[in-house]
C-alpha cells in the first residue's frame, strides 16, 4: 500500500509560481509511474503530467506544456510539480497519483493510489 500526501498549494497571483510536492510512504515509489492530475467542481479529473519510474519519460497536457515541470527524487520518495506562469484557469485541486503497472498512461482510472489533493488558486 502506498500513501501519498501533497503539499505546496496556495493562493498566487497570475504569472506567479508554485511548487507542489507529493511525499510517498508505505512503499518505495522508485518503480512507479507518477502523475499529477487536477479537478475543478463539476468537472472530471484532468491529466496534468506524468513521469516514468526512471524519470526518462515525461508527458504534459497541452494546457501546461512549457509552464509546468514534473520531476522526482526517488531517494526521497517524492515527486514534484513546478508550476510557472500560472493562469487563473490553472485554479483547481491538484492530486498526485501512483501506478505500479508497467506502461505509461494519462487515464486517471489507471492509477491505483491517490493523495488527498492540494488546492491551487490563481487570482487575476
Amino acid at each position: 500500500q502506498v500513501q501519498l500526501v501533497e503539499s505546496g498549494g496556495g493562493l498566487v497571483q497570475a504569472g506567479g509560481s508554485l511548487r507542489l510536492s507529493c511525499a510517498a510512504s508505505g512503499r518505495t515509489i522508485s518503480t512507479y509511474l507518477m502523475g499529477w492530475f487536477r479537478q475543478t467542481p463539476g468537472k472530471e479529473r484532468e491529466f496534468v503530467a506524468f513521469i516514468s519510474a526512471s524519470g526518462g519519460a515525461l508527458s504534459y497536457a497541452d494546457s501546461v506544456k512549457g509552464r509546468f515541470t514534473i520531476s522526482r527524487d526517488n531517494a526521497k520518495n517524492t515527486v514534484y510539480l513546478q508550476m510557472n506562469s500560472l493562469k487563473p484557469e490553472d485554479t483547481a485541486v491538484y492530486y498526485c497519483a501512483a501506478r505500479s503497472r508497467p506502461f505509461s498512461t494519462v487515464v486517471a482510472g489507471s492509477y491505483e493510489y491517490w493523495g488527498q489533493g492540494t488546492q491551487v488558486t490563481v487570482s487575476s
